[in-house]
């Protein structure tokens, strides 16, 4: 369908079915457009529609109906927000601050479940949003109330606010979910999801405010909390709300409800609710690739337009939820992965700058010695200019200073009720203080960027992060190594790490002949990494270990990679155009593509495993396909399936959909199986995939 005429209706019908029909086809158009990102007809067309449906309505009051899509331009005012006692409380979660903490939680649920349960114990992981936390009820697919957190016993009822949120469906199922309309709702379905502002709409309103001369906003969250408590929700529609949902707290009068957290959020997708698809699904023998996905979050959070504050851990079967219970508060069965920490007031001495790898300059408090968590603290970041101006921070003030695990405290705040006239404004420096070039901030960026390439304080922290665990990962250099070896000048490129003059370097102190041997040999084994480690450390911006996952399974070298072109790179599925547009740029530059080829000729692999040593694609059955692997298969873990695909060239993804080429199918495999039998998507066995049956050619 490309056009909206099958669903406008004839003139001819009588004002009762002419208004449902239109408000049919406006609802298709608003899902089309908010949740799936794919409108099918143009804005001037779909305003045609809303404003015959309004015109309608206004000449049939009695038509009017609290779920059509006219709602959501607002207009109701309240004096004030009733009080909702939840059917289900809104629990908070246990927080988790590192790789130890959530062990520990794992080998709780070890000892509280039964044994023969273990093998069964599977994860899912989810974003954790930084927005306002809603409860949404539906009778009988009709939305009938929102209502904020609140303290989880009791919220705020601002269901009228909350219908001016164009991604939250009124009515559910939405056809245009489950592609068939079978699926008959609930009649009662109670869900938790986040209200939030992303982060580019939230700058653009603050700047209007500020023009304006109006209230600004301190961040992402306050602003979307705000919005949601307005009493007047025509000033709620005009505000840029989007929403994601998460978990199913109550789904009465099914015969069949999903056994599983990851078949809930599959149901809401079914129903029409916005899901995201960054969440991903774990077996408990896969736990250790769990620590490393939750240990990316921050790297995740690099490449999403909203903010995040951590990363959920879910039990994913539902009996084994009930199983496990709640503690106080708190439901054993899930855990928050923070960087979050306890929090301490001292007072801000100074504020300096730091360059970071990508020439980023960041502000940074010099604070008066505190303890927090155990640890002394002495320094915190500030983020950038802007944060520093919007918080109004001065040198001298009295500061809120939060630590999350080992990770820089953050200044939260000044207590400006403590100052007393001494403090000082503080400006970001014209000039580097690395290699006094002068600093540039461009337009429509928080961040100020030295953009000379050869300043010392980015060439050590590029060969800080070159050499890190997370990419090259050679033993024995590290942040002292890098601004030792950068300060004499035997690194002046990131190839000059293969370079190193090891005869010179015995007559620096400290370094004997085994701890050379050592390093030596490191070096050495680093250059076997392969491609999609040495991509994510050559440090290009928004190109992280998961992203550069991504983009090599869809290229056999990284020379390849330098060739390819915006739009190759942004057909790869997760890949945005800023990611895209980074890449691109940084290989159209002369000096970056010598440094590549200065790696290979020192030996460095620029290659994927197992793509370039045939001499035909027999070699790599699965070139240019997409699996998607749901169920429990025989005899493979998720792992070794997903490493078996990706060694013959294809790749993995966490949903099915039209560009899905098969699906992996296992025991126990649920909604996945049956959307890839609505898109037509061939499904494979274990048996089939090993033998290579079914394969399209």
């Amino acid at each position: 369908m490309t056009r909206a005429s099958r669903l406008d209706p004839p003139d001819m019908d009588p004002p009762a079915g002419k208004i449902e029909k239109l408000r049919n086809a406006v609802s298709h158009h608003q899902y089309r457009y908010y949740v799936l990102d794919e409108p099918e007809i143009s804005d001037a067309e779909f305003d045609s529609l809303f404003r015959e449906l309004r015109t309608l309505e206004e000449q049939h009051p009695e038509l009017r109906d609290p779920n059509s899509p006219t709602v959501r331009v607002g207009g109701a005012v309240a004096d004030r927000f009733t009080k909702v006692q939840h059917q289900i409380p809104v629990l908070s979660l246990a927080n988790a601050f590192g790789e130890e903490d959530l062990h520990r939680w794992r080998d709780r649920l070890l000892r509280l479940l039964p044994e023969e349960e273990h093998s069964r114990l599977g994860y899912v992981v989810e974003p954790k949003f930084d927005g306002l936390t809603v409860v949404l009820q539906f009778d009988d697919g009709r939305f009938t109330l929102g209502a904020t957190r609140g303290d989880g016993e009791v919220g705020e009822d601002i269901t009228p606010n909350l219908r001016t949120v164009h991604q939250l469906p009124l009515q559910i199922p939405v056809p245009e979910a489950n592609g068939r309309g079978e699926i008959q709702p609930p009649q009662r379905l109670i869900l938790r999801g986040e209200v939030y502002v992303e982060e580019n709409d939230f700058l653009s309103f603050n700047q209007e405010q500020a023009e304006k001369g109006e209230r600004t906003y301190a961040n992402p969250r306050n602003f979307a909390a705000g919005s949601l408590r307005l009493l007047d929700s025509s000033i709620s529609a005009a505000r840029p709300l989007k929403l994601w949902t998460y978990q199913i707290f109550v789904e009465e009068g099914l015969e069949n409800r999903p056994g599983s957290h990851w078949d809930s959020l599959e149901q809401l997708r079914a129903y029409g609710f916005p899901v995201c698809d960054e969440s991903k699904r774990f077996g408990d023998d896969e736990w250790e690739a769990l620590i490393e996905f939750v240990g990316g979050w921050d790297e995740l959070r690099t490449r999403l337009p909203y903010e995040l504050d951590g990363m959920v851990v879910k039990v994913d079967l539902l009996s084994h939820q009930e199983q496990l219970g709640f503690t106080g508060k708190d439901p054993r069965w899930a855990v928050a992965f923070k960087t979050g920490g306890e929090e301490a007031t001292t007072r801000l001495l100074d504020i300096g700058v730091k360059v970071g790898r990508t020439g980023a300059v960041t502000p940074n408090a010099v604070l008066e010695p505190v303890p927090i968590g155990g640890v002394t603290v002495q320094a915190a970041t500030l983020h950038n200019a802007d944060y520093i101006e919007e918080l109004d921070i001065r040198i001298g003030d009295t500061v809120l200073v939060k630590r999350a695990g080992d990770v820089i405290p953050k200044v939260l705040r000044p207590i400006k009720e403590l100052r007393d006239g001494a403090e000082r404004l503080w400006q970001m420096p014209r000039e580097c203080p690395s290699c006094s070039e002068r600093l540039e901030r461009p337009p429509e960026e928080a961040a100020t960027y030295c953009v000379n390439n050869a300043c010392p304080d980015q060439l050590v922290r590029k060969v800080e992060y070159f050499v890190s665990r997370g990419a090259m990962d050679i033993v024995g250099m590290g942040s002292k190594q890098a601004e030792l070896f950068v300060d004499e000048g035997r690194v002046k490129t990131l190839a000059d790490i293969y370079r190193l003059p090891w005869d010179e370097i015995e007559e620096i102190e400290g370094y004997g002949e085994k701890r050379i041997e050592n390093l030596r040999r490191a070096v050495e084994e680093s250059k076997a990494r392969g491609a999609t480690r040495l991509l994510t450390a050559l440090g290009i911006r928004f190109v992280g270990s998961v992203v550069a996952e991504l983009v090599m399974a869809n290229f056999r070298s990284l020379q390849d990679l330098m060739s390819a072109d915006l739009e190759t790179l942004s057909e790869i599925e997760g890949i945005g155009p800023k990611i895209a547009e980074a890449i691109v740029s940084y290989f159209s530059l002369e000096p970056n593509r010598a440094l590549v080829q200065s790696f290979a000729d020192l030996g460095v692999d620029l290659t994927m495993p197992d793509r370039d040593r045939g001499d035909s694609t027999g070699d790599l059955p699965y070139l240019g396909k997409t699996f998607v692997i749901t169920g429990t298969l025989p005899t493979l873990s998720r792992a070794e399936a997903k490493e078996r695909i990706e060694a013959g060239g294809g790749k993995v993804t966490g949903s099915v959909s039209s560009k899905t080429d098969y699906l992996l199918a296992g025991e126990k495999a649920g909604g996945k199986l049956e959307k890839a039998r609505q898109l037509g998507v061939p499904i494979l066995s274990e048996q089939e995939f090993l033998q290579g049956v079914n394969l399209k050619e």
